[in-house]
């Protein structure tokens, strides 16, 4: 029985998830890059002082924070939102494969998709180790 054009297919699938991580990790790098322009410009001459260990400043953990930070012009922002992206894409994958599998009416793989893209958010969004910060 051919199929129509407007069947998911195992390798339609396989090339809508390649075009998904390709497009996200080109938009992250190209985040980070901007960022890292502008953080040169701006900080290039400065000097370090590798002595003091100076962690991440609070508003740089969180998604909200970033964000204020890029409405502020912070460069560091701007290249912490690329790596948020980064991390993102794959999460984005299973995202799209919960969609994919429900698609293609395949019950056994969107609970177990649905289960992995849970672990990922829950952890992502602080989990058991958010205590550890």
């Amino acid at each position: 029985m051919p199929q129509s054009s407007t069947t998911w297919s195992d390798v339609k699938v396989e090339r809508v998830i390649g075009r998904l991580l390709q497009t996200g990790l080109m938009l992250a790098a190209s985040v980070v890059l901007a960022g890292g322009i502008c953080y040169l410009f701006r900080h290039g001459a400065s000097r370090t002082d590798y002595r003091v260990f100076r962690g991440e400043p609070s508003e740089l953990r969180s998604v909200a924070g970033i964000l204020h930070g890029i409405a502020s012009r912070r460069c560091r922002d701007l290249i912490q939102l690329g790596l948020v992206l980064l991390i993102a894409t794959p999460v984005a994958r299973v995202a799209f494969s919960v969609f994919a599998f429900a698609k293609e009416r395949d019950y056994t793989y969107v609970a177990i998709t649905l289960v992995v893209l849970a672990i990922l958010i829950y952890s992502l969004a602080g989990g058991p180790s958010a205590g550890l910060r």
